[in-house]
């Protein structure tokens, strides 16, 4: 037997990533990380079905978050990195268009693209 536990979904193979139970008394699927042990009465079930999962009519479906598992990016993240990139590679353009160059060349660097550049490497 493997020691992985798979999806509990019919045809399913594929690792278990999340543990569903039914909280009837309350018309509730309460959907978490994954147990630390199989329980007669959850479901085991994978990354696409638990994203998938949809609770009858009239249910709730309660999602808890795996606090070790890393948080997504959201748009304002992205949008304030790309903020923070655009920022960063500005300073060097406004001295190259004042006509100074702003800084002596550093003599490990190879080749520059944009904002990126090329180090030779310390041992040569």
């Amino acid at each position: 037997m493997s020691p992985v536990r798979r999806c509990s979904r019919t045809a399913c193979g594929r690792p278990a990533v999340a543990t569903l139970t039914y909280v009837y008394a309350d018309s509730t699927a309460v959907l978490g990380p994954l147990a630390t042990y199989a329980e007669p009465h959850c479901y085991d079930l994978c990354a696409e079905h638990s994203e998938r999962l949809t609770a009858p009519r009239g249910w709730e479906v309660v999602r808890l978050l795996d606090g070790s598992a890393p948080a997504r990016p959201s748009g304002d993240d992205l949008e304030a990195l790309a903020n923070a990139v655009r920022e960063a590679a500005r300073p060097q353009e406004r001295a190259a268009q004042a006509g100074g160059g702003g800084r002596a060349a550093d003599p490990r660097e190879v080749a520059r693209r944009g904002h990126l550049r090329v180090l030779r490497s310390p041992d040569n």
